[in-house]
């Protein structure tokens, strides 16, 4: 399993909106099937996301479709969100993709 961390940094003053297209992304996700959460931090470091979104994967190959056009329906729907969501984004979203480890099996 493979874990995709979308870190978002905004303005204070924006932080509701991006929560709220960020909901829209969990929702959209996890209709897909997959299991996804909005993370908030309670604390950060100087430069650190404001806010996180993560989307668990059983493969890479679905990586491609929550990066160019989110978990959407449709191409353009996703496109539309990405264009709103991006008018208030500080900076690109920052990708991490993180494997879990299960353990070795004894």
């Amino acid at each position: 399993m493979f874990i995709a961390r979308f870190s978002y940094d905004v303005l204070p003053a924006n932080r509701q909106q991006a929560m709220d297209f960020i909901r829209r992304e969990v929702e959209a996700t996890r209709a897909a099937g997959l299991k996804a959460r909005l993370l908030v931090p309670l604390t950060r470091g100087q430069g650190g996301p404001g806010l996180q979104f993560e989307a668990e994967l059983t493969s890479l190959d679905q990586l491609e479709g929550l990066r160019h056009r989110g978990a959407q329906t449709s191409r353009a729907e996703g496109e539309d969100w990405m264009r709103a969501f991006s008018d208030i984004l500080l900076s690109p979203p920052i990708v991490e993709i993180l494997r879990v480890d299960e353990g070795s099996p004894s």
